[in-house]
């Protein structure tokens, strides 16, 4: 599965409504973990919505920070993680979901889909894949 492929799963498995913006991520990318993808889904089930609130961190930035850290098994995950971050602030214009869901002219400024898209891009293009 390409890249791009994998991001378009992971904004189906979104919109699927059974899986979060974090879990889509951790999904796509099992195969960067030794988890199987339930486990996945389990680990990640309380990253969604800015950890409940929407005041904290994205979801799927999160989950891509995850995977990130058992492909690497925490060795030079906090620079990865950081360019992960940082590409997508750059792309998506925060990092917080409740900025990601500011609406302006009755958009938000980047919506759940793009997020997950755009987590599972920028792991991908900084993990090489």
């Amino acid at each position: 599965m390409t890249l791009k492929e994998r991001a378009e799963r992971a904004v189906e498995l979104k919109n699927s409504g059974k899986y979060n913006c974090a879990q889509a991520v951790t999904v796509v990318l099992s195969d960067q973990t030794e988890l199987a993808e339930e486990q996945l889904k389990q680990i990640s089930a309380g990253f969604c919505a800015g950890m409940g609130n929407m005041e904290a961190t994205c979801g799927a930035l999160i989950g891509a920070g995850m995977v990130a850290g058992l492909k690497t098994e925490g060795k030079g995950t906090l620079g990865i993680t950081r360019q992960i971050q940082e590409e997508f602030a750059t792309r998506c214009g925060a990092l917080k979901c409740k900025d990601l869901k500011t609406m302006t002219d009755g958009k938000p400024l980047c919506p759940c889909e793009e997020c997950v898209r755009n987590a599972v891009m920028i792991y991908g293009e900084i993990m090489g894949l």
